[in-house]
């Protein structure tokens, strides 16, 4: 077999808000785009899969990139990954800078939110089913463990944007009473985890209480061309 040296792993990028703008609206009008629907949730998906895999390598498991076999090794900067199915080498020094500062890491918390979404959406037979988790998914959240808490939202690690400018988009998004039943009620929790760390996120403005009136319009979000730098 023709050894692969050097080669680095990709990961999936976070998804555009615009793409997740759509899938939202035409939710709300109760239509259903199959083809949008599947365009974001295997998105998410792939990104969720590439979320667990950067996760495996930082606890020593690491995933060769040219046949997906696992490696595993010591976490030292300087030792040399080798994959015996391949003959891919790589140092992890190298290796792990394909995954800093790219929203890749998370605790076991946010690790079965992913788990739980692979697993359901590629199961799902409906697109109702799929925007549920599609939905659910995004409004999730990192857990503190020594106050069983929440933190920030782990959609920072799902749509592309900064922190502040994620919360803002999510807060925009369209809902009526043709939405996905199940939908609101993520927004409203979703809500009530902001406000407990309010004060991290100015650009939420005036506190806002739910969805009270359906359609929900709020604050204009970022533009979707925003750039996407960790914070």
């Amino acid at each position: 077999m023709i050894r692969s040296e050097k080669k680095r792993p990709i990961w999936a990028p976070r998804v555009r808000q615009d793409r997740i703008r759509r899938l939202y609206e035409t939710d709300a009008k109760g239509i259903y785009d199959a083809g949008l629907i599947d365009d974001v949730g295997y998105s998410l998906l792939a990104r969720c899969q590439s979320f667990i895999a950067a996760n495996e390598a930082i606890q020593g498991i690491a995933v060769c990139p040219c046949c997906d076999r696992r490696v595993k090794h010591a976490k030292r900067r300087e030792e040399l990954l080798h994959c015996d199915n391949c003959g891919w080498e790589l140092t992890w020094g190298e290796y792990f800078k394909t995954i800093q500062h790219k929203q890749l890491s998370g605790a076991e918390p946010v690790l079965k939110q992913f788990r739980e979404f692979v697993k359901g959406f590629a199961t799902a037979r409906t697109s109702r089913e799929k925007v549920f988790l599609i939905d659910r998914l995004l409004h999730g959240f990192h857990w503190y463990y020594k106050t069983n808490g929440p933190t920030r939202p782990v959609a920072v690690s799902l749509i592309e944007g900064r922190m502040r400018e994620v919360v803002a988009f999510l807060d925009s998004l369209s809902y009526s009473e043709k939405s996905t039943p199940g939908t609101t009620q993520h927004f409203e929790e979703w809500d009530k985890n902001i406000e407990v760390n309010r004060e991290w996120y100015p650009s939420r403005g005036e506190p806002r209480r739910g969805p009270p009136d359906l359609p929900i319009r709020t604050r204009h979000a970022p533009d979707a061309h925003c750039a996407s730098v960790d914070e």
